[in-house]
């Protein structure tokens, strides 16, 4: 296998496991949860020897960061579209129905390099999404170019800086405004919803059009909260009503738009998309 990056550790003043170690020594893999992968892969050898998670680094070893060679196959021309880029980050469209990553050849993440520009800057990496959006969710990804944008958009949100709004439709009577507290996995999780608009229906007594803020970041999180107050989102087969759904139509929730500041312009950016047409198909005048 070729060796992309080699790290030589200097001498420590404390030993420190491989796993937090090699987070931010490879431009190629810079995140905790990318290290993991890689030393799960045997992507990472020390001293020629493959790494293993839990081993202690005391300095002067030899790091080398192997090519994965299963990632190099499976990059795939499928057309995406981006709906703004520049030489750090990307935001790209994701249409319902298509896996963000995983082990499918078919995922924005192996789409990514035949639909964005490569970064001339030093720390370039393969782009690499930041967040995710579920299978049956369409909407805004965000996505990074460099180690150090991919790093930085990973602290903003965790640090909840960046604001994602949600566009979904409900099935029943609904409050024009709250906030949902369900624990999620008996973790703390917060959504806060504004309803935009209501309208009657044979088939499901009441839909409504809500626009939702997640404030955090839970599986399955506004698909859950919905469910737990009483209004499924329509086309929700594992949360919602299999009987109340609109055939061939999917899920109808809408990854609408992000606001977040560039983490290397400082720049305030505020991204969005409009509603899906099936979206206003069902609430037109």
């Amino acid at each position: 296998m070729k060796i992309l990056e080699t790290h030589t550790a200097p001498l420590l003043s404390s030993r420190s496991r491989l796993s937090e170690y090699a987070v931010g020594i490879f431009a190629s893999v810079p995140t905790k949860s990318g290290i993991k992968k890689a030393i799960k892969k045997g992507l990472i050898l020390v001293n020629d020897q493959r790494g293993v998670s839990g081993q202690f680094i005391i300095g002067t070893e030899k790091i080398d960061l192997l090519e994965d060679e299963n990632l190099k196959k499976k990059n795939i021309n499928l057309a995406l579209k981006v709906v703004w880029e520049d030489d750090y980050l990307a935001v790209i469209y994701k249409t319902a129905g298509l896996l963000v990553s995983g082990n499918k050849a078919k995922t924005v993440t192996n789409a990514l390099t035949h639909n964005l520009t490569p970064s001339a800057h030093k720390d370039a990496v393969k782009p690499q999404p930041v967040h995710r959006l579920d299978f049956a969710t369409s909407g805004l990804l965000l996505i990074g170019k460099t180690a150090n944008s991919i790093m930085n958009l990973g602290k903003l949100f965790e640090n909840k800086n960046i604001h994602k709004t949600y566009i979904a439709v409900t099935i029943g009577k609904m409050k024009s405004q709250g906030t949902i507290h369900t624990p999620i996995d008996e973790k703390e999780s917060l959504t806060s919803y504004t309803t935009l608009k209501t309208i009657n229906s044979e088939k499901f007594d009441q839909l409504n059009l809500v626009e939702l803020t997640p404030h955090t970041g839970r599986r399955h999180q506004l698909r859950i909260h919905c469910k737990s107050i009483g209004n499924p989102i329509l086309g929700d087969h594992e949360y919602g009503c299999r009987e109340k759904n609109l055939k061939g139509k999917g899920l109808y929730l809408h990854a609408k738009s992000l606001e977040f500041t560039h983490p290397h312009r400082q720049e305030r950016l505020t991204i969005s998309l409009p509603n899906p047409r099936k979206f206003d198909w069902l609430f037109r005048d």
